[in-house]
């Protein structure tokens, strides 16, 4: 079931830390593979990371100062950009990277404006954001019964992952291809 009016569409899942958002990517993925879907995901990370290990030979080119280092082999690669000074990449530039898919599936960058759906549990004591962001489009919730005004944001079952990614499959059907 290959989406409509390609490249690729993109979609956000946000919402504070501890919410859930990784668990429900990961239990929805397969059902987007299973209905044909070529999936990517771009993850934002808040602090410093890195995958690579002090040591190894890509770690020591990287730190001899190359700026990029592209590590592969016969079943994955990885390109390992150093930023250094530079400014962290915009939407567009992190699009521009990946290789052509039907969805691309953005986890944090809760500010970025684009169609996103809400992660969000009273537990973690965090308010929501929809009310405040109006590209919030739907709430995914472990209390659907008692989420305050959702307004015509869809409400989601955080424990159907199954029907979440059917609300997906929907949603990405009437969403323009990325630029």
């Amino acid at each position: 079931m290959a989406l409509p009016d390609r490249p690729m569409k993109v979609f956000g899942i946000a919402g504070h830390s501890g919410a859930g958002k990784t668990t429900l990517i990961e239990r929805v993925i397969p059902i987007l593979v299973q209905h044909g879907l070529k999936v990517s995901l771009i993850k934002h990370a808040h602090d410093r990371f890195d995958i690579d290990r002090p040591g190894k030979d890509s770690y020591r080119h990287r730190e001899a100062g190359a700026s990029e280092v592209l590590l592969t082999s016969a079943h994955r690669w990885v390109l390992m950009h150093e930023s250094r000074d530079e400014a962290e990449p915009g939407m567009d530039a992190q699009l521009a990277v990946l290789s052509p898919c039907d969805v691309v599936l953005v986890e944090g960058y809760k500010r970025w404006p684009l169609p996103k759906l809400e992660v969000w549990r009273a537990a973690t004591g965090k308010p929501p954001m929809y009310p405040d962001d109006p590209s919030v489009v739907a709430i995914a919730t472990d209390c659907p019964d008692t989420i305050p005004d959702p307004g015509e944001r869809d409400v989601l079952d955080l424990d159907q992952p199954a029907q979440i990614a059917l609300w997906l499959l929907d949603t990405l059907n009437r969403l323009p291809a990325a630029r």
